[in-house]
């Protein structure tokens, strides 16, 4: 295993340094986490699923003309990507009340809600990643108001792609969350969709039962947490055969 200079660990996925200048490798990790840390746990074939599932669907939104980091897949757990400067903003787009909004506004989980809502939420584990407002991200610097404009317009664009990909498979997208980075080439700065789009960050539930087919499975103690990841990818027919074996992690330069 060809050995790599660690850049970056977070809860669920490491960074590494790429093959030539302006990539990184992605790896993904089985590791789970909850209310910001405070639940943690392993979904074992977590980092492999969601690897070949952030892989079929940032390449559909390729296609489509939705800028990505994504390259390519390298392996069972990699996939190499651009480096981009992440904005440290979270955007959560809403279809339906579910999670937080359901307790902050006393709405009933599965209600539909009358539009799709974005909220903004800044990235700090210290923090718990607290909301915040545009004029937060603006007055702050985090993000300029033209990039807040594009980030906005892409995950609506988003939004309205992956509820209809999802809805073909019988599966409601409830809401999911969506980081962004400033890629650079040459002197030219453009803001594109980065991190992963998995059942990490996408709460899905089947169209007909409304079981939930994501990470709630996890933080609601609700079993077969491995059951309903694999599920998502058996509906996206990217199941790897034999199920989601495993391989062993990069060794790494400290």
């Amino acid at each position: 295993m060809t050995r790599r200079r660690r850049i970056y660990e977070g809860k669920a996925k490491v960074l590494f340094e790429g093959p030539e200048p302006g990539t990184l490798v992605q790896y993904f990790k089985d590791d789970a986490s909850a209310f910001n840390n405070q639940k943690k746990g392993v979904i074992t074939g977590k980092g492999v699923l969601n690897n070949r599932i952030s892989e079929y669907l940032m390449s559909r939104l390729s296609e489509i003309g939705v800028p990505t980091h994504f390259v390519r897949r390298l392996n069972m757990r990699e996939q190499l990507v651009r480096e981009v400067e992440i904005i440290p903003i979270e955007l959560v787009v809403r279809n339906v009340a579910a999670g937080s909004l359901s307790k902050r506004f006393g709405i009933p989980e599965g209600t539909p809600l009358p539009r799709s809502i974005i909220e903004y939420y800044f990235k700090s584990d210290e923090l718990n990643d607290p909301m915040v407002s545009e004029e937060h991200i603006t007055a702050f610097g985090w993000a300029a108001p033209p990039d807040l404009d594009d980030m906005v317009a892409l995950s609506l664009r988003v939004n309205d792609y992956l509820s209809g990909l999802f809805l073909g498979i019988g599966l409601k997208l409830i809401d999911f969350k969506l980081e962004f980075g400033r890629l650079w080439e040459n002197d030219e700065m453009r803001i594109v969709l980065a991190d992963e789009i998995s059942p990490d960050n996408c709460r899905l539930w089947d169209v007909k039962t409304n079981e939930k087919l994501d990470k709630d499975r996890f933080r609601q103690d609700l079993g077969k947490v491995e059951e309903a990841y694999q599920e998502v990818a058996r509906r996206l027919g990217i199941l790897p055969e034999g199920g989601p074996s495993d391989v062993k992690g990069p060794k790494t330069l400290q």
